[in-house]
């Protein structure tokens, strides 16, 4: 016996990888993402378009499309009976003793709640799986819209759940809320708020923010011809903003940092020293 293993019959035993396609198509996949989509037996894929479709298919013949589990035409399903029903038709193929590979558009883990629950299910059930990372729709603001989170920090919200618990932001450092365009939405059946619910979140966010506050609406483009959604408006302007699904709301500083005087103190440093 040398110790070698028969990949053949490594792979008896079904598996889930969940990868990220980045937002921009082709461009933004890591080299491992894209080995795992050629090498697996099936794919289950969440694309924005159908040119993400097409090139998935070009490098796997075995490309399953999950938007077909979305409510059709006139049809009210909640999203959590479609996200269950996602994730046991990627699990009865990693049952069957398939090499799965789940590609999402953007990173696999942020705001893809598909691919946590699969995987969970999958490590409950006794199989292997993992997660690569993607390139995000945070990733690419920072980089289109010009901004180093790190020089004064950033909070990140879903816009809803921002909305329904009691979080505080601080407003001397970023501010993002994603989803802006489900802001509100509570029933799970709808892709789209209403100005009443924007309204609502303006007068909430008003409690750190001035009404005559700057914010941006950025959209990650999908293709590279595409040029990113970066529009400035005033916070009051919000409830009458177009807004799409891949939307986020980004509101920037309204106040410088505070020293943490007795902090200073503490450690021996000048508050001159700070820069």
């Amino acid at each position: 016996m040398d110790g070698s293993i028969d990949m053949g019959e490594a792979y008896t035993k079904g598996s889930l990888v969940c990868v990220g396609t980045g937002l921009n198509l082709g461009g933004q996949i890591t080299v491992l993402s894209k080995s795992y989509i050629e090498l697996a037996d099936v794919i289950f894929s969440l694309v924005p378009d159908a040119f993400s479709l097409q090139w998935l298919q070009k490098m796997n013949s075995d490309v399953r499309s999950l938007h077909r589990y979305y409510a059709q035409g006139e049809e009210v399903k909640s999203r959590r009976d479609t996200y269950q029903q996602m994730v046991e038709a990627i699990l009865t193929q990693v049952r069957a003793g398939k090499r799965v590979v789940c590609a999402l558009y953007g990173h696999p883990g942020v705001f893809a709640c598909v691919s946590h629950m699969a995987i969970r299910r999958a490590r409950e059930e006794g199989f292997e799986a993992k997660m690569e990372p993607g390139i995000s729709a945070e990733a690419c603001l920072w980089a289109d819209v010009g901004i180093d989170p790190g020089q004064s920090g950033h909070q990140s919200f879903e816009a809803s759940q921002f909305m329904f618990y009691c979080h505080t932001p601080d407003p001397a450092t970023h501010l993002l809320l994603w989803q802006i365009a489900i802001a509100g939405e509570h029933t799970l059946t709808k892709f789209h708020t209403n100005s009443d619910c924007l309204r609502v979140l303006v007068e909430q966010l008003s409690e750190w923010y001035p009404l005559d506050h700057e914010v941006i609406l950025y959209e990650a483009p999908n293709l590279p011809t595409q040029a990113p959604r970066i529009e400035r408006l005033l916070l009051k302007a919000l409830p009458d903003a177009r807004l799409s699904p891949i939307t986020t709301l980004l509101i920037p500083p309204a106040a410088p940092l505070s020293v943490n005087h007795k902090v200073l103190a503490k450690l021996g440093i000048s508050e001159d020293l700070l820069g």
